[in-house]
């Protein structure tokens, strides 16, 4: 079976197409024949070792990866009845396990974690929805924001911020988002209520809006300090990669959320794939390449300004 993995960290060109043994399905999981992985940011953090403090008993070659999309080939005993062999799947997968990530041609994850693609969607559309609806629900959910109130979302051009945007307005909430110039209609189509200049100083012109902040922040642009004067005093600002906050901040909370908390929470997995259907969350590929030019996807990821995911053909 080939995958796409590392042996060292290391830039792009460390990505090499690798020979592994064919997984088997044990109880409660299912093997997925990849055709579609996304290609998202936290697989370039791993690819240089990034999450290498969590895998330090795992057996190089890495696999990065953590969304599939493909048909079931195999079911384990005990596997969940939801699922059948032939079916067409996408999966939250966590790269950092023995087994590796979603950057192969045949994967092993719990059945908790498989859901139907939405109907409509290609393989490649599919593999873009669930690391980062899943991190955008877990973040609106860890703010827990009545309807009506007002959350704010930095780096809303990106896969994380759209989806949060279109989560928050699906929500009840009114959104205030930051964006480029030229990707304010874009933001706008997400269906932002205000948008403001993206920058350093995004957090003063959400206070020229808002004069007293906002109760909650989703920080898809990790500007973190920068962001904390748009907070107002009792909000919150949620992190997505890890940051805790500044000491001596009592004012407001920082709180980051780590989407591997909800691999397998399969109703929130299956309510994404329903309002993929619904038309809720937009599918958005920027391109698709061959899974052996896995390396010149991450080139193009790291260079950033992309609008969709990268995303490997494994077919």
């Amino acid at each position: 079976m080939k995958a796409i993995g590392l042996s060292t960290y290391g830039g792009p060109d460390v990505l090499r197409v690798v020979e592994l043994p064919t997984p088997e399905a044990g109880p409660g999981e299912v093997r997925i024949r990849v055709h579609a992985a996304a290609v998202n940011p936290t697989d370039a953090m791993m690819r240089t070792g990034g999450h290498a403090a969590r895998m330090r008993d795992v057996p190089p070659p890495y696999v990065p990866g953590m969304d599939a999309a493909g048909v079931i080939d195999q079911l384990g005993p005990g596997a969940d009845d939801r699922l059948a062999v032939g079916q067409r799947v996408v999966a939250l997968v966590l790269p950092t396990r023995p087994e590796g990530g979603a950057y192969a041609e045949q994967i092993v994850v719990p059945a908790a974690s498989v859901v139907p693609a939405p109907a409509g969607s290609g393989h490649a559309e599919a593999s873009t929805l669930l690391m980062n609806a899943a991190t955008a629900r877990l973040a609106l959910d860890t703010l827990a924001l009545p309807a009506g109130a007002t959350v704010a979302v930095t780096g809303a051009a990106g896969a994380v911020g759209a989806y949060t945007i279109e989560l928050a307005k699906a929500d009840g909430l009114t959104v205030v988002a930051d964006a480029a110039p030229h990707d304010r209609d874009l933001v706008r189509g997400f269906g932002a209520d205000h948008v403001v200049d993206r920058g350093a100083d995004v957090a003063e012109r959400i206070r020229a809006l808002l004069p007293d902040g906002v109760p909650g922040l989703v920080d898809g642009s990790h500007q973190r300090d920068e962001l904390l004067p748009a907070v107002a005093d009792g909000g919150t600002l949620v992190e997505l990669r890890g940051w805790q906050g500044p000491d001596g901040r009592d004012d407001i909370t920082v709180t980051p959320v780590f989407v591997a908390s909800v691999a397998t929470d399969t109703a929130l997995l299956d309510t994404l794939r329903r309002q993929a259907e619904e038309g809720v969350l937009s599918l958005r590929v920027a391109k698709v390449l061959p899974a052996s030019d896995a390396a010149e996807a991450h080139r193009l990821i790291e260079a950033g300004g992309l609008r969709g995911r990268l995303v490997l053909d494994f077919s």
